[in-house]
């Protein structure tokens, strides 16, 4: 995939923008608070639907202007493409892609790959649980719009279920017997996301390991751990096992005032040599297993759609040491590549662009 042009209108800092973007690697730089990151941003906006950094869409739009606009012009190896993603007072968006309105994030995702890595992703490993199931189901969903909506179908049965689950707690009996009812959508959809999550990172771990022992000469072991036992999976009816374990543990959640099983609660562990990477990796070895893992989805969406993803790398570089720099150059050497730095001295750049204060200049 390439991105071949980034035409930007009141985001973040930028007035009126429009980047040309060359196939390989592109080097962002200036100094820092000059609107760098807010390119990959809008990159990542056009992808996903969503900011990888802000809470809420009004906050990518200028101070003082009303809207913002992003239109990514992009190629996949079958024909061109046009997002384009309008701002709207109140959080609303509006998305289109070549002209034609979309309604759903789920159709929206199934366009343009990106693998986003930047500082924050350092927390994958030693952060809270949500944030390694975010990463699952944010890459799994761009390769599958099904399972995005079936994601997003869970979580409101289930916050359906949270909410009979507080009356329960205090007595409400009819309540208590309405439980049974979303348990059953949640058996159903939840065995499905399960089997997703799991190809998934059986899919990813190969490449992880084989990175991680070319780079850091230890193993690299990932394990899916989800809240119900993985055996389940392997049940000639999983749904129907999914549902007797909600079943068992329906007192004990009343109890609780909260559901305590199910995908919200899932895992990935990362282990180096045996030893759990959450307890003791340094923070040298956390950045190595992210590194890992960006690398290896980025091979495991080239053999799901044929083609590379664009990577969006956010100021790594300075995370990473000279080793670490040196093969990740070679590693994205024929990838499209976006990459900000505070300096010019990191890359052999396709281009370079200078960014300062919301403006673009292109460097020879």
């Amino acid at each position: 995939m390439e991105v071949k042009r980034l035409t930007l209108k009141n985001f973040r800092n930028y007035g009126e923008e429009t980047v040309e973007l060359a196939p390989r690697t592109n080097l962002i730089y200036g100094d820092n608070a000059q609107g760098k990151t807010n390119l990959l941003e809008a990159v990542h906006l056009a992808a996903t639907g969503r900011s990888h950094r802000a809470k809420t869409d009004s906050q990518m739009v200028r101070f003082g202007e009303e809207y913002a606009r992003v239109s990514v012009e992009f190629a996949d190896r079958h024909r061109d493409y046009k997002i384009v993603i309008g701002i709207l007072p109140a959080n609303r968006k509006s998305v289109k892609i070549n002209d034609v309105p979309i309604n759903k994030l789920s159709v929206l995702v199934n366009y343009l790959n990106v693998v986003m890595f930047s500082p924050e992703d350092l927390e994958l490993v030693k952060g809270s649980p949500k944030m390694r199931r975010q990463f699952m189901d944010t890459s799994i969903s761009s390769l599958s719009p099904r399972y995005m909506s079936e994601l997003v179908s869970y979580h409101k049965v289930l916050a359906q279920k949270n909410n009979l689950l507080k009356k329960a707690k205090f007595g409400d009996k009819k309540a208590a017997d309405n439980i049974d009812v979303w348990n059953i959508q949640l058996a159903s959809a939840g065995a499905r996301i399960m089997k997703e999550r799991k190809s998934f990172i059986d899919g990813i771990k190969k490449w992880a390991k084989d990175v991680h022992r070319e780079i850091a000469e230890s193993e690299l072991e990932i394990v899916y751990s989800p809240s119900f036992e993985i055996e389940l999976l392997d049940t000639p009816n999983p749904e129907l096992s999914f549902l007797q374990r909600l079943e068992e543990v329906k007192q004990r959640e009343i109890e609780y005032g909260s559901a305590l099983y199910g995908i919200q609660r899932d895992e990935i562990r990362f282990f180096i040599d045996g030893n759990e990477a959450k307890l003791f990796a340094s923070q040298g070895q956390q950045r190595t297993i992210v590194l890992c893992m960006k690398l290896a989805l980025t091979e495991y969406i080239k053999t799901r759609r044929d083609e590379y993803p664009v990577l969006l790398f956010d100021d790594i570089m300075s995370e990473l040491d000279e080793k670490h720099r040196s093969y990740l150059a070679d590693k994205i050497r024929d990838k499209q590549v976006l990459l900000t730095c505070t300096d010019r001295e990191e890359s052999r750049a396709a281009r370079v662009i200078k960014v300062t204060d919301g403006k673009t200049v292109k460097e020879e």
